[in-house]
């Protein structure tokens, strides 16, 4: 007999087919689903990829007339200072119509400085290549023909016998001409002191902002090298236009603006110069017969020997010197003795100042000495005091600090800055160096730039 389905049975065959094609429907939506997310995501990236391939194309394509209408131009400069050369390789943007914008510096220094070749100048060529390769490894290749190539000397040449130091800037001119750069007539030359002090007031400017916001008060400049000194400002005050003596003003034309700023260089008045001319030396000439230099700046045990422009000094402290500040400071007063001008209006302005400055104060903790700082002018002779008093007790990194740190207090007072006065010490700004190079490159390549608009 054949069995008859119970209701039960055929109730769920009903429900379980369609459940069935549900659960089938729903896996195959799920599938579509993640099939689609899985292409689309694939899709994001492979734009993605190649959107950064296109942007990584646009950098590299970027470098003369870049994306968004920025140009970008390099300049290098040459230091060749008293103790050593160094070469500062810039990279400038600029929008159209704007003021430039310093983007990179690479810096690279060698010891000695350039008058150490003065006797034979073939000896300074592969320092001066070596810093050249520096430049054709920071610029792009299809810049370097319209990249100005300039060296500027400072002291250490000025105080070379003429003949000498024109040996030396023809030498560098050869190997100047010889590289991929932009190499014009006046590519190498001996800074005169007021130029080096413009530079620097122009550096500082720069990187503070002052020169792109016309009517922002500008900053001063106080550069202390090793042969040379120098001051610079933009008077606010009538009466130091009117009463400063010849040659310690000077025009700029920077931005189709003119500033007369108030600069001077005080040569010999550099802190190794000024050694020297504290100890009783000449500067170029040996001590007669190898006679021993004595000086009351020095400890009263001190003995040793101090080499200075390449010429060897026997120094030695003066003996039973009760008071050494005292006695010291008397000495630098006779050599400061009318030896600078007194500006009023100094204690006015809010002055930057760098190099030995700042090393003499990281040197005795009155600022940071990786992030520099400020003081006042009177924490110079207080530091000077407190050395010059303990120097036979507690033995210093220099037997000079009693001396150097005497010498910069008095400087600045002669200078006209009250002892309440806040300077600024810094190496860097924005993590540019501030020396008086970038000025000078910025200054070049502005009147380049002029000299080609008025050409055309």
């Amino acid at each position: 007999m054949r069995k008859i389905p119970s209701n039960g049975n055929l109730k769920m065959t009903k429900v379980a087919y369609p459940l069935g094609l549900l659960v089938s429907l729903f896996i195959y939506v799920a599938y579509i689903k993640w099939h689609w997310a899985s292409a689309t995501q694939a899709f994001f990236s492979i734009t993605e990829v190649a959107t950064g391939a296109r942007r990584g194309q646009q950098a590299r394509t970027a470098l003369g007339t870049a994306a968004r209408g920025h140009e970008v131009f390099y300049g290098i400069m040459f230091d060749a200072g008293s103790t050593g050369t160094r070469v500062h390789v810039f990279q400038f943007t600029r929008q159209p119509r704007g003021t430039p914008t310093l983007t990179h510096e690479t810096f690279k220094a060698l010891k000695p400085g350039l008058s150490a070749y003065a006797d034979d100048v073939e000896k300074s060529t592969p320092g001066i290549q070596e810093l050249l390769d520096v430049a054709k490894q920071d610029i792009p290749f299809d810049f370097w023909k319209a990249t100005p190539l300039v060296l500027k000397a400072t002291a250490g040449l000025r105080l070379l016998p003429g003949e000498k130091a024109q040996k030396l800037l023809e030498k560098v001119k050869e190997v100047f001409k010889a590289s991929p750069f932009l190499v014009g007539d006046d590519c190498v030359s001996i800074m005169n002191g007021t130029d080096e002090g413009v530079s620097a007031w122009i550096t500082i400017n720069f990187l503070t902002g002052s020169l792109e916001t016309p009517g922002r008060s500008s900053v001063g400049m106080l550069d202390l090298g090793g042969g040379s000194t120098q001051i610079t400002f933009l008077p606010r005050v009538e009466g130091t236009l009117h009463t400063s003596p010849p040659g310690h003003l000077t025009s700029l034309q920077m931005f189709n603006r003119t500033y007369k700023l108030y600069s001077y260089s005080y040569l010999g008045l550099g802190l190794m110069s000024a050694r020297l001319a504290i100890l009783g030396g000449v500067e170029g000439t040996p001590a007669a017969d190898g006679k021993e230099l004595v000086s009351p700046c020095l400890s009263p045990s001190f003995k040793g020997e101090w080499e200075h422009a390449e010429i060897t000094y026997r120094i030695s402290g003066q003996k039973a010197a009760v008071n050494l500040h005292e006695l010291c400071a008397s000495r630098v007063s006779e050599i400061l003795r009318n030896q600078v001008h007194r500006v009023a209006e100094v204690k006015d302005v809010d002055f930057y100042a760098f190099s030995y400055y700042y090393d003499l104060a990281a040197n005795v903790g009155l600022i940071d000495a990786e992030k520099g700082g400020s003081l006042i002018v009177g924490d110079f002779e207080i530091a000077a005091k407190y050395v010059c008093r303990t120097v036979e007790t507690q033995p210093q990194s220099s037997p000079f600090l009693c001396m150097d740190l005497t010498y910069v207090s008095l400087l600045l007072r002669e200078f006209g800055f009250p002892g309440n006065k806040v300077l600024k010490l810094t190496r860097k700004i924005d993590n540019v160096e501030t020396s008086w190079a970038l000025g000078a490159a910025f200054h070049y390549i502005d009147s380049l730039n002029s000299r080609k608009s008025r050409a055309s």
